[in-house]
């Protein structure tokens, strides 16, 4: 009886004991992760303007698909650090619910096996109390208990003596183990009553607990199948949008290479204008190839770092914007051809985000949205007032000699002409409205100069 008391004592306290959740510094690690990705996800979004640049000259539904598949990329990336934290909640979520229905199983079954106890108890109490009656009415007819007169006199020879007085020793001695008996058991009757009673009222606690866990792990599994839907939808865009890059890779490069001959054409003309030699050309040439090739070999050089390092290849140009695209008061022989002048891409090489070949962006991107009024950012005269293959509408001012050489300067993308061919124009002078003509993939100005005619950094003349 003693064993089955201490196994359901022991019992309860096993079931007091409360474990920490597991894969609590896991679950903070992985909303670290996902804090982490939201904030690469915002550092994309800032860029995507500057990459809409970076994709001029690209096929136009190449670049759309791109500049999604670049955000998509940024929301997957948080979806999926989303979904582990999701998974990780409804994990624990569950952990939590199934050790509270542990621990509420087991409650029930100390309860029952106290239940038992107490009917085992009741029924040796009644036996118990049945004996020390019958004790007490064979004590009222004289039997059991004789005096010690009445075994020495009865008494035949001293042994049966000492027989009859070792049998009233005995029957004393049951009797009072019999009390002993009675008053232990009701004492654990009492420590029984009082246990259940506890359980019971830890089985009511434990009861609302296990509901409330089963509801937040309902919630939590709700929210995990959302965020696997989440993901499964970005991943279904970024394969659409990867199916549509793919397909026009073959038409991009054959426009690249109609793009390189429309630039080259272009400079080829202006060269032809300034009167430019044979020699001189070639020099310009043999520089630009070996700018273009050094380019290429940083571009491949940080490809293959970023691949060490595990991260993404994105592409490392001068040609990215400043911090702050608000440019400084010009200080140049030029002027600013915008009156708010915010710059979204430099002058300079660049990798080609979709198609990996390095290419120059020669010339400056301000911000203006469709209809920007432009001014000739110094005086001269209109060369040409044209369309120009992926310059779009362009006009080209020559400025004449500065500093000993040739100086030009073109606008190009213009939705619509101010000047004429010919025309004579002053510094600030409105020469066009800015637009999204030739392969321009927004309204905006690029803006190219021309030394002796060969493209420099429009910023050195600004």
């Amino acid at each position: 009886m003693l064993r089955r008391i201490l196994a359901v004592l022991l019992s309860a306290a096993l079931v007091g004991v409360v474990a920490t959740p597991a894969g609590a510094d896991t679950l903070s690690d992985l909303e670290k992760r996902q804090a982490a990705a939201e904030k690469r996800k915002a550092d994309s979004d800032e860029k995507i303007e500057s990459l809409e640049h970076d994709l001029e000259d690209t096929d136009d539904a190449m670049a759309a698909a791109y500049v999604r598949l670049t955000k998509v990329r940024g929301q997957l990336d948080v979806a999926k650090a989303a979904l582990d934290v999701a998974e990780a909640e409804l994990t624990a979520a569950e952990g939590t619910a199934k050790k509270l229905a542990d621990r509420l199983a087991d409650a029930k079954r100390e309860e029952a096996a106290i239940i038992d106890l107490l009917d085992e108890q009741a029924e040796l109490n009644a036996t118990t109390r049945s004996s020390i009656a019958e004790l007490a009415r064979r004590a009222y007819r004289g039997e059991g208990t004789p005096d010690s007169m009445s075994l020495v006199v009865g008494a035949e020879s001293a042994s049966d003596f000492v027989n009859r007085y070792a049998l009233s020793q005995a029957a004393l001695r049951v009797q009072t183990n019999t009390l002993t008996d009675l008053q232990e058991s009701e004492a654990t009757t009492k420590n029984s009553q009082v246990r259940l009673a506890a359980v019971r009222d830890t089985i009511a606690d434990l009861k609302t607990e296990a509901d409330a866990a089963v509801v937040v792990a309902e919630t939590a599994r709700t929210t995990a199948v959302s965020k696997r839907n989440a993901v499964a939808d970005l991943l279904a865009k970024e394969k659409a949008d990867l199916a549509i890059i793919e397909k026009r890779k073959q038409a991009q490069l054959d426009a690249k290479a109609a793009a390189e001959q429309a630039s080259s054409d272009l400079a080829s003309d202006i060269q032809d204008i300034i009167g430019l030699t044979k020699k001189e050309k070639d020099r310009i040439r043999k520089a630009e190839a070996a700018a273009r090739k050094k380019a290429e070999e940083e571009a491949k050089k940080k490809a293959e770092q970023d691949k060490e390092n595990g991260k993404p290849s994105t592409p490392s140009n001068p040609s990215n914007p400043s911090s702050d695209p608000k440019p400084p008061a010009g200080k140049g022989f030029l002027s600013y051809p915008t009156k708010v002048p915010y710059i979204t891409s430099n002058y300079g090489y660049r990798l080609h985000p979709v198609l990996g070949y390095v290419r120059l962006h020669a010339g400056t991107d301000f911000r203006a949205y469709c209809g920007t009024p432009i001014y000739a950012a110094a005086g001269g005269t209109v060369v040409w007032a044209q369309s120009r293959g992926g310059f779009g509408n362009q006009v080209l001012v020559n400025h004449g000699e500065v500093g000993g050489k040739n100086l030009m300067s073109s606008y190009n993308h213009f939705s619509r002409f101010a000047v004429s061919t010919g025309q004579k124009v002053s510094k600030g002078q409105l020469v066009g409205y800015s637009g999204n003509t030739g392969t321009s993939t927004a309204c905006h100005l690029h803006f190219e100069v021309y030394v002796d005619g060969q493209t420099v950094d429009p910023m050195s003349m600004l």
